[in-house]
């Protein structure tokens, strides 16, 4: 028998390398065939319930960082509630409408819409879509999400769009549905309404031009030869032009000068002059906003008078004091030019071209029209100005191109009726985790206009409304809950496929149809209508989840999304929020910061890295980055995630190796019998424990992170496991000190594992293999319970002032091997100068301090006795180093006097000697021979 076989150094089949990209693989396909996602939720059967509603990524495209950042983080929380006695269910969801999969259709697939019926080109959008949902499901699930991926929910479920009929029927019962025609945001490039949420702003170039409106009737204020002065950024709008406003309590002057007489603000002559090139200003009149009211000014290029009203919106910040009103193509002119019953003049097709309402425009693009238009005022005078400036202008955030402001008869929800129940919602029902998601939410709602739900497009749930003979629409519970039926029934396709006297209750009247003849509404929903829905669809009807949600989690640019969408809706119908608590993170980005793009060639693509490092490197990324603001990814910062990665399993597998030999229920030893070190660190990790379940509890993935990388890096490898080498290995497999550092080894590896089953899941199933419990899954165990040990605060005082005696002989070990004394701490011998208090401390310890410091020999000097000049000192302590006196022991490798010295074990010390001669004394017999 050799020497090194009576050693007992660790040996275990986990492999060092995780081969994630393969090995992950395997282990999905065997969770789901064990269904372990149902026997979690089997096992929580009847414990409180945890229900994180998923907030359904659209169904269009491959996964990007941002979805795992999200979907990770779901996973995460679901997971650990799952572990700490929730019952958390997780159904994931899709938004499966909309015009993006319309456009994606003809652009992508090549599919002529014009060619089509509605019922056709509506059964290759729900293709399409599904194709989609199958894609993003497989990323997802390789991602270890976990949840009823066989059955989540979808938008275009019959099931789903009967609930959201039933959602807008509610509202329209409770008067927060109406139609009307007033300036909403319009597409020209999607052909469509849209919300606000689908705004994004870029910033854009536009002309900048003040006009010279020629009095009309001046009503005896205004000189008959003066002109109105105007400054707009959008030309194109003036063929709309009906007025113009003043305010009713800011001072105008009648100017006088050598291109003209003008009339504008006071306050503003002086600039004006400047800007306008006005070399003589004479003031010849002053008057108040309020006396200008239903004067008259010709417009600058047609036959047709307009109006002079009062406004209490205009400002003087920029321009004039007077402002451009064309009420069918702005908000303000829209709504304070009702008092004056201004026509609502829209000249503008729904692809942006002028109509012959504008004459002279007809057919042309309302972009273009902004050149010609400064043209023809420059050729009558009429222009005083024209520059071009950059500014911020909205876009549609698909198509990424400019919108404007268009008049059209719409379908509305009523937020004005009943905004402050959302904003008390906001302020005292909802718990808000991003510091500033109830300022967001809130000043959201106190702004914003009634909703505009209405879209002119095909691919979505139809509006669920009729209209009798006379145009009047004809919303009632009845026709609603009948719709509600047939689309739970057959779909929403049945709206498109029957004529409205099909999809009405049969014998159905209504005073508005004498002869019974009615029609049917062909706009469809918002898709933020679907989504905000889903309180409805999902919350309330399937039978795991519950309404209302615990929480939603979503992207920061969801305050203006579906967190909002949900609460208009869900307050409308149910008087309460659809979740009780809302937590959102920020944006990807590149290493720099930057915005991803593939034009930048800064993407970082999902499943590329899972198929060159894994899915629990993405995992392990997500846990690393403070969400709440916005994060950056790179492969740099991934491959030093790797390395963080190869730290934790390395630790792991290093105390799987030292327990291999360790049963726990033959072989643990009692709290209460441990030596001093091994309570500490039971102790120790009873509080990383803590701090890491209360992280999972306040959704603080970074805190455990950091925590579980401190711990291993520092508490294990660097102290703990460093020196527990000199006792695993060298002692005998069933020595007292042996048998207590593989207690807590064990002890920390299996409830670590537990603790990090949410985040590593593939990683902590691997390693759960090689333990000796009692659950097959590690995701079918329960979190560690946070211990109560009566002596924590004496172990930790005591054990925090022994780390000041050891960092001080660590420094002065350092300094020893920068000078050449020792190689490796093991030839060392260390001296300790100690004060009565650190003295105190050593003796209390009752531990080998030696084997702490992982020296060959400790000695404390005698009391009284001075330490030299050249000692390192610390606090208490001062600590010379020296090299150590003897020879290498050839088992222990300490440096040892006695080494040579004994006849039957030449090569060994006394401690090893020892072992050796009562354990292996055929291996003294080998090396005599």
């Amino acid at each position: 028998m050799k020497m090194k076989e009576t050693l007992q150094i660790g040996k275990t089949e986990f492999p060092m390398r995780g081969n994630l990209p393969t090995k992950e693989v395997e282990y999905q396909k065997e969770w789901e065939e064990a269904d372990v996602y149902g026997q979690r939720q089997a096992k929580n059967e009847g414990k409180p319930s945890f229900v994180l509603h998923d907030g359904p990524p659209y169904a269009n495209g491959a996964l990007h960082m941002g979805h795992a950042l999200n979907k990770i983080s779901k996973d995460f929380i679901v997971r650990s509630k799952s572990m700490s006695g929730f019952r958390a269910p997780y159904v994931p969801g899709w938004d499966t409408h909309g015009l993006p999969i319309e456009q994606a259709l003809a652009n992508a697939e090549g599919v002529d819409r014009k060619k089509l019926s509605i019922a056709e080109f509506r059964k290759l959008c729900a293709e399409y879509a599904l194709r989609q949902v199958d894609n993003q499901r497989a990323e997802f699930k390789r991602l270890g999400v976990t949840g009823t991926w066989d059955n989540p929910y979808l938008t275009l479920q019959p099931e789903f769009e009967a609930e959201q009929i039933r959602v807008f029927g509610k509202m329209a019962e409770n008067g927060y549905i109406y139609k009307g025609l007033k300036p909403i945001y319009w597409s020209p490039s999607s052909e469509s309404s849209l919300a606000e949420a689908e705004i994004e702003y870029k910033d854009v170039e536009s002309p900048s031009i003040y006009v010279a409106f020629k009095v009309k009737d001046g009503k005896g204020v205004v000189s008959d030869d003066a002109s109105f002065v105007i400054w707009t950024t959008t030309p194109w709008t003036l063929p709309a032009n009906l007025g113009i406003f003043v305010h009713p309590d800011y001072v105008y002057a009648e100017v006088k000068t050598e291109k003209g007489t003008f009339v504008v603000a006071k306050e503003l002559v002086n600039s004006l002059a400047e800007t306008l090139g006005w070399e003589s200003v004479e003031v010849v009149k002053e008057f108040r906003g309020n006396e200008l009211e239903y004067a008259t000014a010709w417009h600058p290029f047609y036959e047709r008078e307009s109006l002079v009203m009062l406004g209490d919106y205009v400002t003087l910040d920029a321009g004039t004091g007077l402002v451009h009103s064309a009420p069918g193509h702005g908000e303000d002119d829209f709504y304070y030019s009702r008092k004056y019953n201004l026509d609502v003049l829209s000249p503008v097709d729904n692809q942006g071209h002028y109509t012959a309402e504008a004459p002279g425009f007809e057919g042309m693009f309302y972009a273009k029209a902004n050149k010609v238009i400064t043209d023809m005022l420059a050729d009558n005078g009429s222009l005083l100005k024209l520059s071009y400036f950059v500014h911020s202008y909205p876009h549609d955030w698909r198509t990424k191109k400019p919108v404007i402001f268009r008049a059209t008869p719409q379908w509305f929800a009523s937020i004005d009726t009943f905004r402050q129940d959302i904003l008390d919602v906001i302020e005292n029902d909802v718990k808000w985790y991003h510091p500033s998601g109830q300022v967001r939410i809130y000043n959201m709602v106190r702004d914003r206009g009634d909703w505009v739900i209405s879209r002119q497009r095909v691919w979505g749930v139809p509006l669920p409304v009729f209209y009798g003979e006379n145009g009047e629409p004809i919303i009632t519970p009845e026709t609603i809950e009948h719709v509600a039926k047939l689309v739970g029934e057959f779909g929403s396709d049945v709206w498109f496929e029957r004529e409205a006297k099909d999809l009405l209750p049969e014998g159905f009247t209504h005073p508005s149809s004498p002869n019974g003849t009615f029609t049917k509404e062909m706009d469809i929903m918002d898709v933020w209508f679907d989504s905000g829905s889903s309180h409805a669809g999902v919350l309330s009807v399937r039978p795991e989840l519950t309404f209302p949600a615990d929480l939603y989690l979503e992207g920061s640019d969801q305050y203006r999304g579906w967190f909002n969408s949900s609460l208009t809706t869900s307050v409308a119908v149910h008087k309460q929020a659809p979740y009780k608590a809302v937590l959102s993170q920020g944006f990807v980005m590149d290493g720099e910061g930057k915005k991803m793009s593939k034009s930048l060639g800064n993407v970082i693509s999902p499943a590329k890295e899972m198929q060159t490092k894994g899915a629990d490197i993405i995992r392990l990324w997500v846990s690393s980055v403070d969400y709440e603001s916005d994060v950056r990814i790179s492969t740099e910062i991934l491959n030093q995630i790797s390395e963080a990665y190869r730290k934790i399993r390395n630790t792991m597998r290093f105390m799987l190796a030292n327990t291999t030999d360790f049963e726990p229920s033959k072989h643990a030893v009692a709290f209460k019998d441990l030596r001093s070190v091994d309570q500490y660190m039971m102790i120790r990790f009873n509080d990383v424990v803590k701090t890491i379940e209360e992280a999972y509890e306040n959704y603080e993935f970074s805190t455990i992170y950091q925590t579980v990388m401190n711990f291993c890096t520092v508490d294990l490898s660097q102290f703990y496991l460093d020196f527990a080498k000199d006792v695993v290995y060298i002692e005998h497999e069933d020595n007292y000190q042996r048998r207590a550092m593989q207690t807590v080894i064990y002890d920390i590896l299996v409830k670590l594992t537990k603790l990090l089953s949410p985040i590593l899941v593939h990683t902590s199933e691997e390693v759960w293999k090689y333990l000796k419990e009692e659950e097959a899954y590690v995701q079918l165990a329960d979190f560690p319970a946070v211990e109560n040990y009566e002596n924590k605060e004496e172990v930790l005082a005591q054990w925090a002032e022994f780390f000041k005696v050891r960092n001080t002989a660590l420094k002065a070990l350092e300094e020893a091997r920068n000078e050449k004394l020792i190689g490796k701490n093991f030839e060392a011998k260390v001296t300790l100068y100690p004060s009565n208090e650190v003295r105190a401390l050593l003796d209390s310890l009752n531990t080998n301090v030696a084997q702490l410091f992982i020296v060959s020999e400790l000695e404390v000097a005698a009391e009284g006795v001075e330490a030299p000049a050249n000692a390192v000192e610390g606090e208490g302590v001062k600590v010379v180093v020296e090299h150590a006196k003897g020879e290498t022991c050839e088992r222990c490798r300490a440096v040892k006097i006695e080494v040579g010295t004994l006849e039957d074990a030449p090569t060994l010390c006394h401690r090893c000697a020892a072992i050796v001669r009562e354990h292996f004394p055929e291996a003294l017999v080998s090396e005599a021979e």
